[in-house]
């Protein structure tokens, strides 16, 4: 994470102790600090509890695909938290109405993936740590987004779809004012709605959702425009799909499909009449080549020669 991303939190974790906790009523544990806040001088309380994962669910909004996640997915996340004895950076969550979780992860789901497989897995002292806010949906996905734009392990796919969504949803369709909220140029924005339109097809010939990147809709993105090139793109896509090909090959094969078949060269023979085989013309780099079947009379070669010496040499 960089420089930028860290200071998010920077105030949340500085004292951050067991030796501050105590008991929440619903039997989370919490730790609470002031927080000074240096240029208007107020201070603001951040409560943070230890609580069971399965008190909460991905928000619906999550730019992650919780799915996604596996223990070789979250390998370096499990082995620092078994290693720290504990979650040192708190998951950022709402809470919840009604039946079920009381809380839902809008940053925090590699966390939440690893305390559950550290208590599968003979580790049941883990709890998962969480900072609860109060937030709308547009200022949950700019927090989700803010957390997550330069982790290499969520994908350009996950990304790109997040953005069209949150598109609609929270900026009314408008590409302008969704970059100025996000503090992104419109070009980089406009790169990754393309990626989300990409056609599922298209997606489903890749090994994995995770290695669609930006640039193949970048390169596919012309053929795409053109109906006949679409047509061989879709039909070379779905031949690729289930096969496991590796991802540099599907972009190739979905890219030389756009082109469509190469013409084939048409042939160069000399003969006397439709009747014979006669010598074909071949072009070998800067060199000439004359073949011939050892069945073809003298007559007929002479003939055919003669033909080639007129056309080269008039």
């Amino acid at each position: 994470m960089t420089r930028r991303h860290d200071a998010i939190f920077d105030d949340v974790l500085k004292g951050l102790d067991d030796r501050d906790g105590g008991v929440a009523p619903g039997g989370a544990r919490f730790l609470k600090r002031s927080n000074a806040l240096s240029e208007t001088g107020n201070r603001e309380e951040k409560t943070l509890l230890w609580v069971e994962p399965e008190d909460c669910v991905m928000w619906e909004g999550h730019n992650r695909a919780y799915d996604l996640l596996s223990e070789e997915t979250c390998r370096d996340l499990i082995d620092s938290i078994r290693a720290q004895g504990r979650q040192e950076f708190p998951a950022i969550v709402r809470r919840r109405t009604g039946q079920g979780a009381a809380y839902e992860v809008i940053c925090g789901a590699r966390r939440h993936y690893a305390v559950s497989w550290l208590r599968a897995n003979n580790y049941p002292q883990f709890r998962y740590l969480i900072e609860v806010r109060d937030l709308t949906d547009e200022e949950a996905f700019r927090l989700a987004d803010l957390e997550n734009r330069d982790r290499e392990d969520l994908s350009d796919y996950e990304r790109a779809r997040d953005y069209a969504r949150a598109l609609e949803l929270y900026y009314g369709g408008k590409q302008k004012v969704m970059a100025t909220r996000l503090e992104v140029s419109e070009a980089w924005l406009s790169r990754y709605l393309n990626l989300a339109k990409l056609p599922a097809e298209v997606v489903a010939a890749f090994p994995s959702l995770r290695e669609v990147r930006e640039l193949h809709a970048r390169r596919l993105r012309p053929a795409l425009s053109d109906d006949a090139a679409r047509a061989r793109v879709m039909a070379e896509a779905a031949a690729l799909t289930g096969q496991g090909v590796a991802t540099p090959q599907v972009l190739a094969r979905l890219l030389a499909a756009a082109e469509g078949p190469r013409p084939t060269p048409a042939r160069t023979i000399y003969r006397r009449n439709p009747h014979e085989s006669g010598v074909e013309l071949k072009r070998r780099g800067r060199k000439t080549v004359l073949e011939f079947d050892d069945t073809l009379s003298e007559a007929a070669v002479r003939a055919a020669l003669a033909q080639f010496l007129t056309d080269r040499y008039g």
